[in-house]
């Protein structure tokens, strides 16, 4: 069964650096997008940033610009967030998606565009 397995969380000081990759497992197929979001408990789900697949256009919530940044390898079908200068307020579960249909009903920056998810994988900043 095919499923999006995350890596790279951890625990780090305000001001340092993580890297958090996501690739799929199983059969390799098509991806249109693949996006990073993440959640705190108790409040709802929020976007962090999304790259499209062909042309590799790039998003971002505008609490990471200019300290994180996403990448992607279509050949490994896989995805990166290289986050950097981060703040005990990106605290949170990381989660990987991945858009497999290209529907385009909705921004990526919407989690309803995203068909396929990871599990997920904590990152702590301490202050």
């Amino acid at each position: 069964q095919d499923e999006l397995v995350e890596s790279g969380g951890g625990l780090v000081q305000a001001g340092g650096s993580l890297t958090l990759s996501c690739g799929f497992s199983g059969r390799a197929f098509g991806t249109y997008a693949m996006g990073w979001f993440r959640q705190v408990s108790g409040k709802e789900r929020e976007f962090v940033a999304a790259i499209t697949w062909r042309n590799g256009q790039k998003d971002y919530a505008d609490s990471v610009k200019g300290r994180f940044t996403i990448s992607r390898d279509p050949r490994k079908n896989t995805v990166t967030l290289q986050m950097t200068s981060l703040k005990p307020d990106d605290t949170a579960l990381y989660y990987c998606a991945a858009d497999s249909r290209g529907w385009r009903e909705y921004s990526l920056r919407d989690a309803r565009s995203y068909d396929y998810w990871g599990q997920g994988t904590q990152v702590t900043v301490s202050s």
